[in-house]
C-alpha cells in the first residue's frame, strides 16, 4: 500500500509541475509580423527620376497598397504586434515606405515613416455616398407616414 500511495503522490507532483509550466507558457509574450517592406539592397536599386511604376514592381515587389483614386504612389506597410495572454494585441512597431510618382510615372520620392514619426499617409479610398444626410432609419420611417397615396395602393391613378 505504501508503494501505491507514493506512486499517486509522485503523479500528483508531476501533474502540478506540468500545470504550472503550462500556465507560465501562456503568459509569455508572442510576436506576430504583418505586411512587407522591401529590404535595403533591393530598395537601393530604385532610382529617383529614372524608374517607373513597372520597374519598381520588378525591383522591390508588389506594394501593400497604392493610391486608390489617383495612382500617386505605392505604399509598403509592415507592422509588428505583441500578443500577451488575454490582453488585446498591441502594435509595437509600424513602418510605411511610400514611393511616390510624378505625373509622367517616374519615381518622385522614397520616404519611410514609423509609428514614432506620427506621420499620416493618406490612403485614399472609395466611399459610396447614400445621399441621406444624418437621417436614421426611424426618422425615415416616421417621415414617410404621411406620404402614402391610398389610390396608388389600390391601383387607381
Amino acid at each position: 500500500m505504501g508503494k501505491q500511495a507514493s506512486g499517486i503522490g509522485l503523479w500528483a507532483r508531476r501533474m502540478t509541475i506540468v500545470g504550472a509550466l503550462a500556465l507560465t507558457a501562456g503568459c509569455i509574450a508572442q510576436f506576430r509580423n504583418h505586411g512587407y517592406i522591401p529590404i535595403e539592397s533591393d530598395l537601393a536599386l530604385v532610382e529617383v527620376g529614372v524608374d517607373t511604376r513597372e520597374t519598381v514592381l520588378d525591383k522591390v515587389g508588389s506594394p501593400t497598397t497604392g493610391g486608390v483614386l489617383n495612382d500617386t504612389g505605392y505604399y509598403y506597410v509592415a507592422s509588428r504586434y505583441r500578443l500577451y495572454g488575454w490582453y488585446e494585441p498591441e502594435e509595437i512597431t509600424r513602418e510605411v515606405l511610400a514611393v511616390t510618382f510624378t505625373d509622367a510615372g517616374r519615381v518622385r520620392n522614397i520616404a519611410r515613416y514609423g509609428i514614432e514619426d506620427g506621420q499620416v499617409v493618406v490612403l485614399q479610398r472609395r466611399v459610396t455616398d447614400d445621399n441621406i444626410a444624418d437621417v436614421s432609419f426611424i426618422q425615415q420611417l416616421i417621415g414617410n407616414v404621411g406620404n402614402v397615396n391610398a389610390g396608388a395602393l389600390l391601383g387607381q391613378p
